[in-house]
């Protein structure tokens, strides 16, 4: 029963994993806009759209157009909207600003993990510029205090003890308990069952007798035992 069960979560964890994975990679050209708005993704919100952003990439720059969210920064040329850019926070290693042939300009940084790639935009005026750094920053921190990652999960208590013991069979028998401790400093009290099956010099079995306590035909017992100090499992006080 727990096999399926486990395939199943497996499954479910990998389809989820798989679709998720906007939460997490860096992704170029691919299809995020439709009608030149961004598809949002579960959870996701958009923040701000920055209209005029240039992206430095090459000598002349490309004209295009911020969609800032609670997930990622996305970039899209005007032009042509599948140039385009999706760094989920996850990716962003820093933010800031520095000064650059364009001008002052907005720096993202991204991990080694997604390429270690540097990427700069250009945006007119300076304030305007500074209001989107700052808001991206605030927007990283937020996220890396507490990511989305685009899926959910519940913890399940493990099974109880009670559910184990239905698995055992009718026929395992009974659970054999730890051994009392014995004190024999004294030498008083022994274990009675342990020296009978300790009998060195039982060479064939013993000859058989009726047992009156148990109405039964058994070997007869070694001198000095009775029935009722082999049953004894703990000393009597």
């Amino acid at each position: 029963m727990e096999q399926p069960r486990l395939i199943a979560s497996v499954l479910n964890t990998f389809k989820a994993y798989s679709a998720t994975k906007l939460y997490r990679d860096l992704h170029l050209r691919t299809a995020l806009l439709h009608k030149q708005q961004l598809r949002l993704l579960p959870e996701e919100q958009l923040c701000s759209q920055v209209h005029g952003v240039w992206n430095l990439s090459s000598d002349q720059g490309n004209l295009g157009t911020f969609h800032i969210t609670n997930v990622r920064i996305v970039w899209h040329a005007n032009m042509n909207d599948s140039f385009n850019i999706s760094l989920p926070y996850l990716q962003v290693a820093v933010i800031r600003t520095r000064e650059s042939k364009f001008g002052t300009a907005l720096v993202i940084e991204t991990t080694d993990r997604s390429g270690g790639y540097v990427l700069g935009f250009k945006l007119d005026p300076l304030d305007r510029l500074q209001l989107v750094y700052k808001e991206l920053s605030s927007l990283l921190k937020v996220h890396k205090a507490k990511p989305i990652m685009g899926v959910r999960f519940f913890l399940e208590k493990q099974a109880s003890a009670p559910a184990e013991e239905e698995m055992v069979p009718q026929d395992a028998g009974p659970e054999l308990l730890d051994e009392p401790e014995v004190n024999t400093a004294d030498g008083t009290h022994y274990d009675a069952f342990a020296a009978y099956l300790a009998d060195e010099a039982h060479d064939r079995d013993r000859e058989v007798v009726l047992s009156p306590e148990l109405n039964l035909a058994v070997e007869k017992l070694p001198e000095g035992f009775t029935l009722a100090s082999l049953w004894e499992v703990l000393p009597s006080s």
